[in-house]
């Protein structure tokens, strides 16, 4: 959502500050350049970039514009959840969480963390780390090193992401110049046509190199910025669920491994210790 309002006001405030300066926006409308350099950038980034890549740019740009900021609840809900099925395990025995693993967009425990079952990476994160945990003795250490290698996997295939559209948003100016002098070319041939007709085509060049400089800083690398902060939250949102794992993996009761896992989140929506005690215990 923030994303869009920052769009809209990128757009707004260049276009209110060239017509409060007297501009004609119809001297902005030209297609040469937009086609140019908008070509020149889509070419470089398939240049650049693997298909493989091309798909992960072109499913994890439509991120920007949904709300996915996790808040307080989202987190207190997620380790209810887990420390529930932990208490279950520690009752009943692992064997008795397996059908909650094997199966948890059905399970009474789990589901009711809706940010841990319809998010697919911590769901299978969560679940196929268990599993093995249930499928065996694996040792603590273990266990985190397997865990880290999956946080690890992730940034190392994310992080292309970002820095491609980020190599692109550099190139830009580039590019714009790169219109610019194409225009400033298209001006020397007709120079012999008069004053008009030379200052509509440096005009023409100008906008090549204002619409390079624009997209760059205004648009290309912040959107570049934003999905590194989405992969940055999601990363986190590993590590809360590895602590939780692994603290429990310990020996520690589920709620000191949910008070472990607490303590990672991001202090903007980390729940209170009396809070995360009051949701454990069922009290309001």
């Amino acid at each position: 959502m923030f994303a869009i309002v920052g769009i809209v006001v990128v757009a707004v405030s260049v276009v209110v500050g060239f017509l409060i300066a007297g501009g004609n926006l119809v001297l902005l409308i030209q297609v040469s350049e937009f086609i140019t350099i908008g070509g020149a950038a889509i070419g470089s980034l398939l240049i650049s970039s693997p298909a493989s890549l091309i798909k992960k740019i072109m499913s994890q740009i439509t991120q920007i514009f949904k709300s996915h900021k996790n808040t307080k609840e989202d987190y207190i809900e997620m380790l209810k959840a887990i420390s529930t099925l932990f208490l279950t395990a520690q009752r009943e025995g692992l064997l008795a969480i397996e059908k909650h693993i094997e199966d948890p967009d059905k399970s009474e425990i789990l589901s009711k963390s809706k940010m841990l079952i319809h998010d697919e990476l911590k769901k299978n994160f969560f679940c196929d780390t268990m599993k093995v945990m249930l499928a065996g003795s694996v040792p603590p250490h273990e266990m985190e090193n397997l865990m880290d290698a999956e946080i690890e996997t992730f940034h190392n295939e994310n992080k292309p992401v970002s820095e491609t559209i980020g190599k692109v948003g550099d190139a830009l100016p580039g590019l714009g110049i790169v219109a610019a002098v194409l225009g400033i070319i298209v001006t020397m041939g007709s120079i012999n046509q008069g004053a008009e007709a030379v200052g509509h085509h440096v005009a023409a060049a100008l906008v090549g190199t204002f619409l390079g400089v624009l997209l760059s800083y205004g648009f290309v690398n912040p959107i570049a910025s934003n999905l590194l902060h989405v992969a940055e939250e999601k990363a986190q949102d590993l590590q809360i669920i590895k602590t939780f794992i692994l603290g429990y993996a310990k020996g520690n009761p589920p709620f000191v491994a949910a008070e472990m896992a607490r303590r990672v989140i991001f202090s903007d929506e980390r729940p209170t210790f009396q809070e995360l005690e009051n949701s454990l215990r069922g009290k309001k």
